[in-house]
């Protein structure tokens, strides 16, 4: 059965009105109408660019809760009361979706609150798993763990708490995870994403030698100076040298359609 959840930000229109602040259906994900308005204090700025970046921090909290991200974002639909305030707001919407480059209409139309000046709403469609997830971004391969070297070995385990502002982030780490897999000793790399936006990578490697290469390489490292000038918020890094390991595979039902 396909999976269909509410997500709800806590805002007071959605219980006054009866409606959720996004919608879960399978892999789609369909965010109402957000507007500027400050959902904890229920406040909303008089400057039409901050309502903006406001919109967007609403969105991006509503994205995170189903488990993707603005580079999940299909369609973005902006709505304004007033034309001349949208150009204003592209240097802001541009930095959410510059990159993914979603199908967008902008029209212009009353608004339920007469201090509201924009309002947007956006439909996405996971990756599975998120961001990469046990496979690559743009792997088809069925969702698996790294199976259970024989020690020693060494992981890295990179955990991470993400900026607004993630452009050219997904390119970049599509870049480096098939970079990685040409590293000499290279075993393989787990990806999780939390709903409230925690991101951890942990990546596999035969020896420190192996881990030495990968943390050396020149195009890695001009990424991690990216990623501290734009895209973390905050992260961590431990390097770990693995003396136990093992793992387990269910076995398939043969009664199962799917089996044999």
């Amino acid at each position: 059965m396909t999976e269909r959840r509410a997500i709800l930000s806590g805002s007071t229109f959605e219980k006054q009105i009866g409606y959720a602040r996004a919608v879960v259906d399978g892999d789609w994900v369909h965010v109402s109408g957000t507007t500027g308005f400050d959902y904890a204090t229920m406040t909303i700025s008089d400057d039409v660019v901050e309502q903006a970046e406001q919109c967007l921090r609403n969105i991006e909290a509503a994205l995170a809760e189903a488990e993707c991200t603005f580079a999940d974002v299909v369609r973005v639909r902006y709505l304004l009361p007033d034309r001349e305030d949208f150009e204003p707001c592209w240097p802001v919407l541009r930095r959410s979706f510059g990159d993914v480059q979603p199908a967008a209409t902008m029209l212009v139309c009353g608004l339920a609150d007469p201090r509201m000046k924009i309002e947007i709403e956006v439909s996405a469609r996971r990756r599975f798993p998120p961001h990469g997830g046990a496979m690559s971004h743009h792997s088809e391969a069925p969702v698996a763990p790294v199976e259970a070297y024989e020690p020693p070995y060494y992981v890295a385990v990179f955990t991470t708490v993400r900026t607004q502002d993630q452009s050219g982030y997904s390119e970049t780490d599509a870049r480096l995870e098939d970079l990685v897999k040409n590293v000499p000793g290279y075993l393989g790399m787990d990806h999780a994403q939390t709903p409230g936006g925690l991101g951890i990578t942990v990546s596999y490697f035969r020896d420190a030698d192996a881990l030495t290469r990968w943390r050396t390489n020149a195009e890695h490292r001009a990424a991690q100076q990216r990623g501290r000038a734009e895209w973390y918020q905050r992260y961590t890094l431990h390097v770990a040298k693995v003396e136990r390991s093992n793992g387990f595979t269910r076995a398939q039902d043969p009664q199962s359609p799917t089996a044999g």
